[in-house]
C-alpha cells in the first residue's frame, strides 16, 4: 500500500491501435480533457519517447496546442492586417501585396503546415514574375505575419529563414550635376521649373513640395518650412499626412540664387491666399504624380539627362552636393530622417550651418551660369 501511495503517478498514456501502431494520449494542459497525439508510432518506444517530450513541454511551459495552427493564413493575415495601426497609404500597400502575392501560394494552407522549403520555393517563384524590392515587401510582411503567429503561440517557429530574402542591394542612382539639373528644370513646363529646382536644391521629397503653401515659403529668410506630405491612394484620393517622425518637421533652407525664382512661381502658378498650394496642375487642382511624369519624362530627353534618373533622384542630387562640407549630423536634419538613436543627435544640430549648406549650394549655381554664360 505504501509503495502504491508513494509512486508517481505517470503523465498520459500509450495504447496500440487495431493497425499496429501506438497511440499516445494525455491530459490537454489547458481544458484538461483527454487528447491523443497529433502522430502515431511504430512502436512502444517511439511512442513512450514522444509522450516524455510532451511531459517536458508542460513542465517547462512551452507546451502549445497542435491545433492553434489549423487556423487558415487568409483568416490569420487578414484580422492580422485589421489590428495593424497603419497610415492609409501603408495600410492599402499592405493589403495589395498580402493579397497580389502571399494569398495565392498561402492563403489556403494552415499556419502550421508552411515551412522554411515551401517559404523558399515560394520566393523563388516570386522573382520569376515580379521586382526584387516587391518581392522583400512581401517576405517582410510574412514574416512579421508569421510572427504575430508565434507570439500568440499558435505556432513554434517562424518559417521565415531564408538568409537575405528581408533586403536587396539598391542599384547606385544618378546624380545630376547643377547644369544638368538646370537643363531640365528649363525644359519642364513653366509651373514646374521651380518644382525642379527646389527638389535638387532642397532635397524635399515630391510628395513635400506638393503639399507646400504659401505661408510656408520664407522669402525673407530664403526658406521652405515642410509642415506634412501629401500621399495618394490607389483609388486617385489625395490627403496631406504627418511626416513619419518629428524630425520631419523642419525648416530648410534653399540658396539666395533661387529667390528670383521663387518669386516669379508664386505670382504667376501659385494657389491664392496664405493656404493656397505653391504647385498646381495644369488645370489649376491639386499636384499629382500622374500630372507630372510625362512632363519630367519629355524633359529629360530635351536636356539630353540620362533616361535612368527618376525625379526621386534630384533629392540623391541635392543630398551628395550638401555632403560637401555638411556633417552627417546637419545633412540628416535637412533631410529630415530620423531613427530613435539618432533623434538626440540631431536635435541640437545649429540652424546658422543650414544657411551655410544653402550658400554653398547657391556659389555652385552661380558658377555653373557663369560656365554656361562663357
Amino acid at each position: 500500500m505504501a509503495n502504491n501511495q508513494g509512486r508517481r503517478r505517470r503523465f498520459g498514456s500509450v495504447r496500440q491501435l487495431k493497425s499496429g501502431r501506438w497511440q499516445v494520449r494525455y491530459r490537454d494542459p489547458n481544458t484538461g480533457q483527454l487528447r491523443s497525439a497529433e502522430e502515431t508510432y511504430a512502436t512502444k518506444t517511439d511512442a513512450e519517447v514522444a509522450l516524455t517530450h510532451i511531459e517536458a513541454d508542460v513542465t517547462r511551459g512551452q507546451w502549445s496546442d497542435p491545433d492553434a495552427g489549423k487556423v487558415q493564413f487568409r483568416e490569420y493575415a487578414t484580422a492580422w492586417l485589421k489590428d495593424r495601426k497603419l497610415a492609409a497609404r501603408s495600410r492599402e500597400r499592405h493589403e495589395s501585396v498580402i493579397r497580389l502575392h502571399l494569398m495565392p501560394s498561402f492563403g489556403e494552407r494552415a499556419l502550421s503546415s508552411i515551412t522554411t522549403s515551401q517559404v523558399r520555393a515560394w520566393r523563388t517563384e516570386c522573382l520569376t514574375r515580379t521586382g526584387e524590392p516587391t518581392v522583400v515587401k512581401a517576405y517582410q510582411i510574412l514574416r512579421a505575419i508569421l510572427n504575430t503567429a508565434v507570439d500568440d503561440e499558435l505556432i513554434r517557429r517562424n518559417p521565415c529563414r531564408v538568409k537575405g530574402a528581408d533586403q536587396y542591394d539598391v542599384p547606385e542612382r544618378p546624380v545630376l550635376t547643377v547644369p544638368e539639373v538646370y537643363a531640365v528644370a528649363d525644359a519642364m513646363a513653366p509651373r514646374y521649373r521651380l518644382l525642379v529646382l527646389l527638389a535638387a536644391f532642397t532635397t524635399l521629397r515630391f510628395g513635400e513640395l506638393a503639399s507646400l503653401r504659401r505661408r510656408d515659403v520664407d522669402t525673407e529668410a530664403a526658406a521652405l518650412t515642410v509642415r506634412r506630405s501629401q500621399a495618394e491612394l490607389q483609388t486617385g484620393a489625395l490627403f496631406d499626412k504627418a511626416p513619419k517622425s518629428d524630425a520631419g518637421v523642419r525648416p530648410v533652407a534653399f540658396p539666395a540664387e533661387l529667390l528670383p525664382d521663387v518669386k516669379l512661381h508664386l505670382d504667376a502658378y501659385a494657389g491664392p491666399g496664405r493656404d493656397g498650394h505653391v504647385f498646381l496642375g495644369p488645370q489649376g487642382g491639386q499636384l499629382r504624380r500622374s500630372n507630372f511624369r510625362d512632363d519630367w519624362i519629355t524633359a529629360k530627353q530635351k536636356a539630353g539627362v540620362t533616361a535612368e534618373a527618376h525625379f526621386h533622384d534630384l533629392r540623391h542630387t541635392g543630398n551628395t552636393l550638401a555632403a560637401s562640407g555638411a556633417s552627417l549630423r546637419e545633412l540628416m536634419t535637412r533631410m529630415g530622417h530620423s531613427t530613435p538613436r539618432a533623434a538626440l543627435i540631431y536635435q541640437h544640430m545649429v540652424n546658422g550651418r543650414d544657411r551655410e549648406i544653402a550658400d554653398r549650394l547657391g556659389s555652385m549655381i552661380r558658377k555653373a551660369r557663369e560656365d554656361t554664360d562663357s
